[in-house]
Parts: C-alpha cells; sequence; structure tokens
C-alpha cells in the first residue's frame, strides 16, 4: 500500500492554519487560554484530533469494502436524510442537526461521501453511458434526491454543492450543453431578478423579461446552428426573428408604445414550431432537445418572477440574492456581514495586523466570524500574503486531487476521486466568493477552516476514503 503523504501533508497543513484562524475569531481577553473549553478554539482543536484518529481508522478499510457497501451506504444516508427533518430541533430556522450528547452532528455533511460513492458505482456498472437518457436520469437522481431531503431541512446552501456533480459528468463524457443549459439558466435568473423592476425607456415593458425573452431566442438558435447544421432554413429564421423583434421594438419606442415582450413571446413561439416542424421532418432527437430547452428557459425565468413576486423564497434569501445583483445596498442590515468581511479583509492591508491583533475580528463586528466567514480573520489577521498563502496551499491540494483521479485504474475511483475535487471546488469558490461579495451568502463552510465538526469529519471522511482508494490502485479491485 502506497500513501500520497503529499496530499496528506496538505491535509494537516490546512488542518492547524485553519485552527490558528479559529483562534484568531473567538479569541477572548477574558479567557485567554486557546485551548478552553470556553472558546471554540478549544472545542475545534478536539475535532481536529478527533478527524486525525478517523482519518487513520478509515486508511485501516480496505477499497473493496467501500465498494460492496456503497449502495448499503447510499441507502442508510438518504434515510438519515429524511428522519432528520422531522427529529432536528429547529436552529436558526433550519432543522438538519441532530444533538448526540453534548454535540449536535449534521447529517447533511457525511451524505457527501455517500452520494460519491454510490455515483462512482453506478457509472461503473457494465453498458453504463451518459448518452443514454435513462442512465442519465439514474446518476442525476442519485444526488437530487439528497439535495431534496436536505432542502427539505431548510439548508438550501448546503443542498447546492450537490449540484458540483454536474461538473464531474461532465469529466466523464457528459455533453457540454448540458452545462451551457445550466449557465443560461442562471443568467436568465440573474438577468430577470437585477432588471425584473426597471422598463424599457418610454415603454410599459419590464427590461428583464424583454431581455431574457431575447437571450432565450439567440441562445436556442445558436444551439440549433450548432448541433443540427441545417445552414440555409435556420439563417432564414434567423433573419425573421431577429428581424421581427426589431421592428417590434422600434415600433413601440417611436410609433405606439406597447409591451412589445408579447411580440417576443410570439416569436419565440413561432421558433418552437419551426423546431417541431423539424423534428417532425428529421426525427433528430437533437431538435426535440432544443425544444425542451427553449421551453424551460421560460418556464424558469417566470417561474423565478412567481417566486419572488409571491414571497415563496424566505425572505432572508430573496435579500442575499438582492444583495448580490446590488438592488438592496443597505449595509446596516442585509449587507452588513459581507460589508464588515470586506471592511476586515482591507484593513489586514500587504502583511496583516498580526495574529489576536485583529480589531474588526476582537470586537465581534462580522458575525458568524469563525464559520462562513472565517476567510475575513485570515485577511484581517495575515493581509494579503496569508490569504494568497491560504489559496496557494488549496490550489496545490486540488491540483494533487485531480493527479490522484486521473491515474485510477477504474471508473469507480475516478468518479469517486473527481466527486471530492468538485465537492472541495464548489466550496472553496462559493464560501471565498460570498465573503468577497461575489456570490450569495448561503452559509457553507471554508473546508478545514470553518469552525464545526459535522463538516470536518464530512470533508475528512470524503478525502481519505479516496486515498486508501488510490493507495490500492496496483491491486486487483473487487
Amino acid at each position: 500500500m502506497s500513501l500520497d503523504w503529499w496530499t496528506i501533508g496538505l491535509y494537516v497543513v490546512l488542518l492547524f492554519w485553519g485552527w490558528f484562524s479559529v483562534c484568531g475569531a473567538c479569541y477572548d481577553y477574558n479567557h485567554p487560554d486557546l485551548f478552553s473549553f470556553n472558546l471554540n478554539s478549544g472545542k475545534q482543536f478536539v475535532w481536529i484530533l478527533t478527524s486525525l484518529l478517523l482519518a487513520g481508522a478509515l486508511l485501516l478499510i480496505e477499497k473493496r469494502f467501500y465498494y460492496k457497501a456503497s449502495m448499503v451506504v447510499y441507502v442508510m444516508m438518504m434515510l438519515v436524510l429524511l428522519l432528520t427533518i422531522f427529529i432536528a430541533p429547529d436552529t436558526k430556522g433550519s432543522r438538519s442537526w441532530i444533538p448526540i450528547g453534548p454535540v449536535k452532528l449534521q447529517p447533511a455533511e457525511f451524505a457527501k461521501f455517500a452520494v460519491a460513492l454510490a455515483v462512482g458505482k453506478l457509472m461503473e456498472r457494465y453498458g453504463f453511458n451518459l448518452s443514454n437518457y435513462k442512465d442519465f436520469l439514474r446518476v442525476v437522481c442519485l444526488f437530487l434526491l439528497p439535495m431534496i431531503l436536505i432542502i427539505g431541512q431548510k439548508e438550501t446552501g448546503t443542498a447546492l454543492v450537490y449540484l458540483a456533480f454536474f461538473l464531474v459528468l461532465y469529466r466523464e463524457g457528459m455533453t457540454g450543453s448540458v452545462l451551457f443549459a445550466a449557465f443560461m439558466f442562471v443568467v436568465y435568473v440573474v438577468v430577470g431578478v437585477k432588471f425584473g423592476d426597471e422598463t424599457v425607456s418610454y415603454m410599459p415593458a419590464s427590461a428583464g423579461e424583454a431581455w431574457v425573452l431575447l437571450l432565450s431566442l439567440v441562445s436556442t438558435l445558436l444551439l440549433t446552428w450548432r448541433y443540427c447544421k441545417d445552414s440555409r432554413s435556420l439563417g432564414q429564421a434567423t433573419l425573421f426573428s431577429l428581424g421581427f423583434t426589431l421592428a417590434a421594438y422600434l415600433f413601440s419606442a417611436y410609433v405606439i408604445p406597447f409591451n412589445f415582450c408579447i411580440v417576443q413571446l410570439i416569436i419565440n413561439v413561432g421558433v418552437l414550431i419551426y423546431l417541431g416542424v423539424e423534428y417532425a421532418i428529421t426525427r433528430s432527437y437533437r431538435y426535440l432537445l432544443i425544444m425542451l430547452f427553449m421551453i424551460a428557459s421560460t418556464i424558469v425565468f417566470y417561474a423565478c418572477d412567481y417566486v419572488f413576486s409571491h414571497n415563496i423564497l424566505p425572505p432572508h434569501q430573496q435579500t442575499r440574492i438582492e444583495v448580490l445583483l446590488g438592488k438592496n445596498d443597505d449595509v446596516r442590515s442585509a449587507g452588513y456581514n459581507v460589508n464588515q468581511a470586506k471592511i476586515a479583509i482591507g484593513s489586514g492591508g500587504f502583511s496583516g495586523k498580526g495574529f489576536l491583533k485583529g480589531t474588526q475580528t476582537k470586537l465581534k463586528y462580522v458575525p458568524e466570524q469563525e464559520t462562513d466567514f472565517i476567510f475575513c480573520t485570515i485577511g484581517e489577521e495575515e493581509g494579503f500574503l496569508g490569504s494568497a498563502g491560504v489559496l496557494l496551499v488549496y490550489l496545490f491540494f486540488i491540483w494533487r486531487l485531480i493527479s490522484l483521479a486521473e491515474r485510477q485504474p477504474d471508473t469507480w475511483g475516478r468518479v469517486y476521486g473527481y466527486s471530492v475535487v468538485c465537492i472541495f471546488l464548489f466550496h472553496l469558490f462559493v464560501n471565498i466568493g460570498m465573503v468577497l461579495g461575489l456570490t450569495p451568502v448561503i452559509g457553507i463552510p471554508l473546508p478545514f477552516f470553518s469552525y464545526g465538526g459535522s463538516s470536518l469529519w464530512g470533508f475528512t471522511i470524503l478525502l481519505f476514503i479516496f486515498l486508501r482508494m488510490d493507495a490500492e490502485r496496483n491491486f486487483k479491485q473487487k
């Protein structure tokens, strides 16, 4: 057995660098003992020690056990997630933490490795092919189910982490059009929310609706050009669609003002009919898929508009999205967390204020500075140099995991490895992004840095199962 000591070394560096960051975030001059259980630094140190013991135990279990137990572990974790909805007490509006003696554990953090194992096991099945829509739906359901259950616990941020598995599918051969469609849906939501309350100049038309309908039309025509190769009829449809849209806009702007979005909808329906006719003639499923994309584009926009206008999305989550998009700039309420985090990071300057010397941190200006906003403590106490150092260690860590994933001899190991990579990447980008105001504040931890036993154990399990797999890569498996 040949362990990858480079990755283990980076893991240990991140663990203890994270602990020093928690110390800086929670230090109390009235309780200067950093190992005291009165402080989260003392509790986190115990979690770190138990994580090291857990890592050692995971390395003692053979790879074939993980392989054979994959689906059993998955089913058990889904049952635990379902049970959590009903038995977990209400904690800050969510039901995701189960009290076990003196500690609380969050099952959603442990479900990640179970889903990764199950996805890898399914994709290694003989005859599995992502191009087969049945196989594709099966594997997608494996990570959509925990998402639904975690949303039922009112932990939307944690649920979104499971979208990282789409990147794994892309690595394994999923067509890029799926990622393009997902990206466009995000664009529709952002544009629709940001400009939904604005009107086009001198017209009774929603700017958000107009832009989304136009983007939907253009992206549909681009997909048709890319995948269907019918340049002549497509060119005619493009000229007609865009020309008629421009004519409707000019007529509304300079002749008789009216809601020209109605005309855009009619044009989009006309393009749908064109695609339907082409599908009937050629029987090419690509036309059908593009039709579904266009229909879904319209549904996504109007569903998003309905969710916001009827307050279906919780008010605090609506506010977070509005802050990110610049619709709500109240730094005393909705934007307080992000604004204080930026101040803390900026005050650190190039080299930082020094360990335990951060003023923003000590005066507790940043809420959740030991958990979701731990990166602002790094920025204040260690400055640009420390922040860049943390990112460089993460960069080497992710690069090493990708190298390990690529050298796996079987599909199961490779898929599990890339699942680990994508989950870490999602946490890293979203957590640091929300501290810097680049992504919505959805409350997910920074791996190995944020205070919390469940996340630390969850990441440790996720990582060291993979390291055990890699250690046995040269042996005949199963």
